[in-house]
């Protein structure tokens, strides 16, 4: 059990702050997939 302590906190801090920076990051990417998207039809006007 003393050896499962370091080893998450050595490891789960920087699983959570890529967890959270995925997150983020997915929801800027779908921002620029539906301007992508979309940008056909504004060059057609």
């Amino acid at each position: 059990m003393e050896e499962l302590l370091p080893l998450i906190s050595e490891v789960g801090f920087p699983i959570i702050v890529t967890l959270f920076l995925l997150h983020r990051i997915e929801a800027k990417l779908d921002v620029v997939v539906n301007s992508i998207q979309g940008l056909p039809d504004r060059l057609k006007e």
